[in-house]
């Protein structure tokens, strides 16, 4: 059981890899996006991460454990992806000083969004805990939670702006469209993996459940607040407003496309 439960899920992380190459789809047909659809796609990104933490992984912990537990398992979170963070990035990127860049750049580039994938694999992984035992939908045989269904929806749609953040540097640089397309997927491969991992885990180790949720909603919260949405605000510098109208709005679709999702998997 353990086996087939392992498979769907780095199956699912599979797909939420090969999604996040869709945000370079644009460049297929046009030369430029505008900083506008960029400032609102990161806030697209960040209002469903941010729901899919508060309203998924933490509601789901306290449900199964405690607030210690639960709050443990969020600060440790943050703590692994600030570490990640340090030792991947040393620099600031600007994409549009990516012409003057070289390729060691271009690298250091996707591996930041490479790091920053694991966490989100770990959150999917966590979701199909209860993968075979209990859910709202029966595929290949097994039961598959409504949590899974939920966190794969969000991870899937906000993979699509990430992937964009691959295209737009890579496109400057000259990049072919279809390379440009590989090197988004594979700046998500560290999903799939993540998941196989936290999947194993949780499922294994269950009384560490609350502890995986808290992780997964800590280190995603930590994301959103302290990459998507500078990312987006610092695409939006020249925007009116400096772009923060086009943020919240993104943030306000992202919410209102999870809140019917959430609904329909509980």
């Amino acid at each position: 059981m353990l086996l087939e439960g392992l498979l769907f899920v780095l199956a699912a992380g599979i797909f939420t890899a090969i999604v996040c190459g869709f945000g370079t789809l644009p460049f297929f047909f046009v030369d430029e996006i505008s900083d506008r659809v960029t400032v609102a796609l990161w806030g697209l990104a960040g209002g469903i991460m941010l729901f899919a933490s508060l309203f998924g992984f933490i509601f789901e912990g306290l449900r199964d454990g405690t607030v210690f537990e639960v709050g443990a398992g969020l600060v440790v979170g943050v703590v692994v992806v600030v570490v990640a963070d340090r030792i991947i990035t040393g620099y600031e990127f600007e994409p549009r000083d990516i012409p003057d860049a070289d390729f060691r750049k271009l690298v250091l580039i996707v591996g930041v969004l490479t790091v920053h994938s694991f966490p989100e694999g770990v959150a999917l992984g966590v979701a199909f805990a209860d993968l075979g035992i209990e859910g709202d939908l029966v595929l290949a045989g097994l039961a598959i939670p409504g949590l899974a269904i939920f966190i794969t929806a969000a991870i899937s749609i906000q993979n699509i702006p990430e992937g964009l953040a691959v295209a737009i540097p890579l496109h400057t640089y000259g990049i072919a469209n279809w390379k440009i397309f590989g090197w988004a997927v594979f700046s998500s491969i560290p999903q799939p993996i993540g998941a196989g991992i936290a999947y194993v885990f949780v499922t294994t180790a269950r009384e560490f459940l609350p502890f995986g949720f808290g992780f997964a909603s800590g280190a995603m919260i930590f994301l959103v607040l302290h990459d998507i949405f500078p990312e987006g605000l610092d695409h939006g510098s020249d925007l009116p407003g400096h772009g923060r109208r086009e943020l919240l709005v993104g943030i306000a679709v992202g919410v209102a496309i999870m809140l019917p999702v959430m609904l329909l998997t509980e």
